[in-house]
């Protein structure tokens, strides 16, 4: 099997605003990729784009997909880790762009195999449940959400934290009067505070009972990530600290933190995402499969890698609720309620709408 060409939509999905501590999100800056081979096999990948926290925007997701199809034609699909060695031999970094050639590889690879990809994974379906982000707002604003998601049978509340400690504290108080003591919360800092307001918040957070709270600093602060782990009272995750396995060994070595997010546009897709999660296994560190604004093609994509990681017991796979204003997804995972299945079908097992793709920008390569 050798591929032919691949197919690039720029993926825009409009949405309503979405604010975390490093900026504001308009729009889903997303990119679809369809990789296609001489055997009748195509695979789909998808990346969604979050600027402030790994540096790749739209168009430079775009701008390197038309190079990695280059580089694709003429090889061989199923050979996953020398097919994502050809594209780190070319740049280094750009895991978001490089995530959805990951994934499209997997869903040939899987389709080939006539396999759902979690199967094909050696994976078993159970019970995922997901968490409800709520982004940035007044601390009235945010209770308001935290009840509304209650209401609809919500049982765990993601917050979004990271701007003015105090505030930052009061927003959780509400939260947590409004919700009630049933619902679990986790927090997520975005990297906003410094060491002194992490220490500070994590202390006066802790009586609100608290999961854990995902990366409290900038990164440029992991030198002091043991420190603040050793004296917090809340458990911590890193998310913007760990890209790849290399980080998460030396995050486990140092004790910076208890759990470990995998997202694909950090890993670069399912392979390295595979490295994390088997260090992690080793070491006991209970991991999180996370997702930036991705649509349903990439979140099923997740679920299927989750269902085929063991160690990954914490779900964050609500991107395509938190305000996208389509669905340009056929097939794919389902919700019921806040418990997420996966298809049967043969690979991902999602694809793009048609009519939707009509309206987005394209090229072929």
């Amino acid at each position: 099997m050798k591929i032919t060409h691949t197919e690039i939509y720029r993926f825009s999905i409009p949405m309503e605003p979405f604010v975390i501590a490093t900026g504001t999100m308009h729009f889903a800056q997303n990119v679809l990729i369809r990789i296609y081979t001489d055997s009748g096999i195509h695979g789909v990948g998808e990346c969604s784009a979050f600027p402030m926290i790994v540096g790749e925007t739209q168009e430079t997701c775009l701008a390197m997909a038309k190079d990695f199809a280059k580089i694709l034609i003429g090889k061989d699909p199923l050979d996953i880790p020398e097919r994502m060695n050809d594209l780190l031999g070319y740049a280094a970094h750009n895991g978001t762009i490089k995530s959805a050639f990951d994934m499209a590889l997997f869903d040939i690879a899987a389709k080939h195999a006539d396999l759902p990809l979690y199967r094909f994974l050696g994976g078993q379906k159970r019970s995922v449940e997901t968490d409800m982000t709520i982004g940035i707002d007044s601390p009235e604003n945010m209770a308001l959400s935290a009840l509304k998601y209650r209401q609809q049978g919500c049982r765990i509340l993601k917050i979004k934290l990271g701007k003015k400690v105090h505030e930052d504290i009061e927003r959780v108080a509400q939260i947590r009067k409004a919700v009630g003591p049933e619902m679990s919360i986790r927090l997520d800092a975005n990297q906003g505070w410094n060491f002194d307001d992490a220490l500070y918040a994590l202390g006066a957070l802790a009586p609100f009972n608290i999961e854990f709270c995902e990366q409290p600093m900038r990164t440029w602060f992991d030198d002091r990530l043991p420190e603040l782990k050793a004296n917090s009272p809340i458990k911590l995750m890193a998310d913007e600290s760990c890209y790849n396995h290399h980080d998460a060994r030396k995050l486990i070595n140092s004790q910076s933190c208890e759990y470990l997010n995998i997202k694909f546009s950090k890993s670069g897709g399912i392979l390295e995402a595979q490295k994390i999660h088997e260090i992690a296994l080793q070491t006991g560190t209970k991991c999180m499969i996370g997702s930036m604004l991705e649509s349903r093609i990439a979140l099923t994509a997740n679920l299927h890698f989750a269902l085929s990681s063991p160690n990954v017991v914490f779900f964050d796979l609500d991107t395509c609720l938190l305000g996208h204003l389509v669905d340009p997804v056929i097939g794919g995972l389902t919700y019921d309620g806040f418990f997420l299945d996966v298809p049967e079908n043969s690979g991902i097992g999602a694809d793009a709408d048609p009519a939707f793709l009509k309206t987005c920008e394209q090229w072929i390569v």
